[in-house]
């Protein structure tokens, strides 16, 4: 299901951002925390931050395929975020996808 709407990521915790199997995906932190950003296939959260992007305030994509950025995952269908202490707390991210 399509989806244009701002998460809160608690700290030290996955939190899936997107709402179904997606292809592509636009997001921008908006908090001052950083988070790490990770990819996967199907809707199990991942158990580490390996293979993670870190994404730091106001960064973010613009309708970027999960296959461009996540070459290294296979099928790569839903998108997770993690705010862990090091990055001072919650963080909010902004997320859109069809």
């Amino acid at each position: 299901m399509a989806q244009n709407t701002n998460v809160l990521i608690p700290a030290n915790t996955w939190v899936l951002l997107t709402d179904s199997d997606v292809t592509n995906i636009t997001f921008q932190v908006l908090s001052q925390n950083f988070i790490y950003l990770k990819a996967t296939v199907g809707a199990t959260p991942p158990s580490d931050t390996t293979g993670a992007i870190i994404y730091d305030f106001a960064q973010g994509e613009a309708n970027v395929a999960l296959a461009d950025l996540f070459l290294g995952v296979s099928g790569a269908n839903r998108v997770y975020a993690y705010a862990g202490n090091e990055s001072g707390g919650a963080s909010k991210v902004m997320v859109s996808h069809a």
